[in-house]
């Protein structure tokens, strides 16, 4: 065996040893407890439905920064674990909600000073002209400070194709902070997972800073149901039997659609359901203004079959048997 390596064993054996001569204990569950950690997870856990890959992400992600806390206290040496992270996935699949909780995660354990949550776009980050670019993109950075500033659509940052574009030099001034003041803000890239893909691999230093990856799957046709009927719940409405086989069967026919959103798109649903509930109500009762209770809560079947998506899709069903 090399002799240097005999002696730098040496060293870490009588490093172990004074460790374990001051050594002392910390309860994880009372840090777990303490830090409010549990009621923010049990929280996300009940708000979203399904996302399973993304909801143990965070709790991995949660568990490290624990440890890294307990490590802290018991005088032993850390290093801040990179924060920066990577929310992929379509619109409407919950990356701004997770994005929310994280924010707490790290301010209920100090990893950040305020707790805040900015999200931005490209129109926040890039000026139009010269001189514009750099002060525009350090005031965002300024009120992110403390935080967490959460960017939506990142790849629009980078565009090669356009010499004359101050996207790159956001970029370059988000990769310093990133990298000196990484205790200071922590930074969320969002997007497509595909275009999100190629904007990392047209800026190395960009993806290398970023050691958190959580990718959001589109939901089911069942889940996007519990959705959409969860978001009813909430608005204190009840659907019929009847209402909830077509709100499936709508779900179903717009998931197949063009600019498909996910929870977003039956949050919208719903709202035009309750447009056509009130117009129903308002008019059916001209004659006799006495509603009760139970009309203005129940969303009927009539509410939801009355969406163009129906009638878009019996058309298009013609379409084709014709061209049969």
């Amino acid at each position: 065996m090399d002799p240097n390596i005999c002696i730098d064993l040496e060293y870490i054996y009588q490093k172990q040893e004074k460790l374990s001569e001051t050594e002392t204990m910390v309860d994880i569950k009372e840090q777990y407890e303490k830090y409010d950690i549990k009621r923010i997870l049990d929280l996300l856990n009940l708000e979203l439905i399904g996302l399973i890959p993304v909801k143990q992400r965070i709790r991995e992600i949660a568990a490290l920064l624990i440890i890294d806390k307990s490590r802290q206290l018991l005088s032993l040496t850390t290093n801040s674990p990179g924060l920066h992270m990577s929310f992929t996935g379509s619109p409407g699949t919950g990356k701004t909600t997770v994005a929310l909780k994280m924010a707490n995660i790290l301010f209920r354990l100090g990893y950040v000073r305020k707790g805040h949550l900015l999200t931005v776009t490209r129109d926040d980050l890039v000026g139009q002209y010269i001189g514009h670019m750099a002060p525009k993109t350090k005031e965002v950075l300024k009120k992110a400070m403390g935080g967490v500033l959460f960017i939506d659509e990142a790849y629009y940052l980078y565009k090669p194709d356009n010499e004359r574009d101050y996207g790159s030099e956001a970029i370059e001034i988000l990769l310093q902070v990133m990298e000196n003041q990484r205790d200071d803000l922590v930074v969320i890239f969002a997007g497509y997972k595909d275009r999100m893909d190629e904007f990392y691999k047209s800026n190395p230093g960009l993806s290398s800073r970023i050691t958190n990856h959580v990718h959001f799957p589109d939901f089911t046709q069942d889940e996007l149901l519990k959705i959409g009927l969860k978001f009813a719940a909430e608005l204190q409405y009840e659907l019929t039997e009847d209402a909830i086989k077509i709100f499936y069967e709508y779900i179903g026919i717009r998931m197949e659609g063009p600019l498909f959103a996910n929870a977003r798109s039956i949050r919208n649903a719903l709202d035009r359901a309750r447009m056509r509930h009130a117009n129903r109500i308002f008019y059916e009762g001209a004659d006799d203004s006495i509603i009760t209770k139970g009309d203005l809560v129940t969303l009927e079947e009539s509410d939801f079959s009355g969406s163009r998506i129906f009638t878009n899709a019996r058309s298009k069903k013609t379409e084709e048997e014709v061209s049969l």
